[in-house]
């Protein structure tokens, strides 16, 4: 394995009844809360009046920062940012999944800086050197594992960008886990996000080094996990033992674990996020859409981990397959995985027909050193031009 240094400060609690049981105790050192949700649902299902009436029974001054939407944008960053500091914010509350809490660790890091956040630190890497606004999460729906992170992917409407960064410092302080939270979410929104797991399991073990490593290992137990748990809770959606594993291989997914020692292939996220930067499409669809197509551009590159992952996550057969044959049929029954899970298989069904606006998407993907082979614009625009 690669060197590598660990650290992940966020304490979790998870599991039925969490909220209730810790998270007056969590927020007792803060007397103004700023509560941050999404577009509604939070109180349309009884979340968002339950986590308020804890925060008033402690006597907290509670302040509202509604209306963060999927794909957040660095304007709505800027809002939070005006209501932090205005209120006095001390803890910033995130209840929602991966928008909320992208969209929160970005404010709580601009709200502690007088520059530009968005030049320092989403335009490119930057050093924090001063300690954000603290934030704590209560999990609603799993996918981008972004409770155990300091990762903020942030659209920039106005440059047609989307982009982010994992910055340690920006890690919640606590992560509250009540799988029966994501009881409420919509199977389509379920399935989208758990794709997003195996994405970005996938990401990271299609990387080298691929000689044996622990890493590669534990990827490929969550990788079954996942493809595993979707399938129940198709079958059942208040599958509680289904809906707790699936949030809890979201976490892992991406609390850095698996990506120790790894370079990581972030290719079809990186190009997920320009798509969703031009389209504001569903970021776990539109990597269910590349994802196969990808694959089949870039496997010989990497042909010992595409048979692997045949033979060790899909448990396909040798049957005097030849490794090439092994690897295609790993990427196919990826293919038949996606249909079965009712995702979209097309780009068409995103909204993206306009070859111009493909070709202006594809010219703006960023690389990721970490991949088997570098795929450059022109070949990107193959892909999309396959996945319609």
């Amino acid at each position: 394995m690669n060197n590598f240094i660990y650290e992940n400060r966020t304490k979790v609690f998870f599991g039925k009844g969490c909220v209730k049981e810790f998270l007056a105790c969590l927020t007792g050192n803060y007397t103004t809360v700023m509560m941050a949700y999404g577009q509604g649902s939070v109180k349309k299902n009884g979340i968002y009046d339950e986590i308020l009436g804890i925060l008033m029974k402690a006597g907290k001054n509670v302040v509202d920062f509604p209306g963060i939407m999927p794909n957040p944008t660095y304007e709505k960053v800027m809002e939070g940012v005006r209501l932090v500091r205005n209120s006095g914010t001390e803890l910033i509350l995130a209840i929602g999944g991966g928008s909320v809490m992208d969209c929160c660790k970005a404010v709580s890091l601009a709200a502690r800086y007088e520059g530009d956040a968005w030049e320092n630190f989403w335009e490119r890497k930057g050093i924090i050197d001063f300690e954000p606004v603290p934030l704590g999460v209560v999990v609603t729906t799993g996918g981008t594992g972004s409770e155990c992170n300091g990762a903020a992917v942030i659209t920039n409407k106005a440059r047609k960008i989307k982009t982010g960064y994992d910055y340690p410092a920006c890690n919640p302080l606590f992560a509250l886990m009540d799988p029966a939270y994501t009881f409420s979410v919509p199977e389509q929104q379920v399935m989208s996000g758990a794709f997003d797991s195996l994405s970005h399991i996938m990401e990271t073990y299609f990387s080298e080094p691929d000689s044996q490593n622990v890493s590669d290992e534990i990827a490929e137990a969550l990788m079954r996990s996942v493809i595993r748990n979707i399938r129940l809770a198709r079958q059942n959606p208040t599958d509680y033992t289904a809906r707790s594993n699936l949030l809890w291989d979201s976490t892992l997914s991406e609390n850095r674990l698996i990506k120790l020692g790894k370079k990581c292939d972030f290719t079809c996220h990186l190009i997920a996020h320009q798509i969703g930067a031009y389209t504001d499409c569903n970021h776990g669809q539109a990597v269910a859409v590349l994802h196969p197509v990808y694959y089949r551009h870039i496997y010989r590159d990497g042909l010992p981990k595409f048979v692997r992952f045949a033979e060790n996550v899909w448990m396909i057969p040798r049957e005097g397959r030849t490794d090439e044959e092994m690897a295609e049929a790993g990427i196919g029954a990826l293919a038949d995985f996606i249909r079965e899970t009712g995702l979209p298989m097309t780009l068409r069904e995103l909204g993206v027909k306009d070859q111009r606006e493909m070709k202006l998407i594809a010219d703006s993907c960023h690389y990721s050193p970490g991949g088997y082979r570098r795929i450059m614009p022109e070949e990107i625009l193959e892909i999309f031009r396959e996945c319609l």
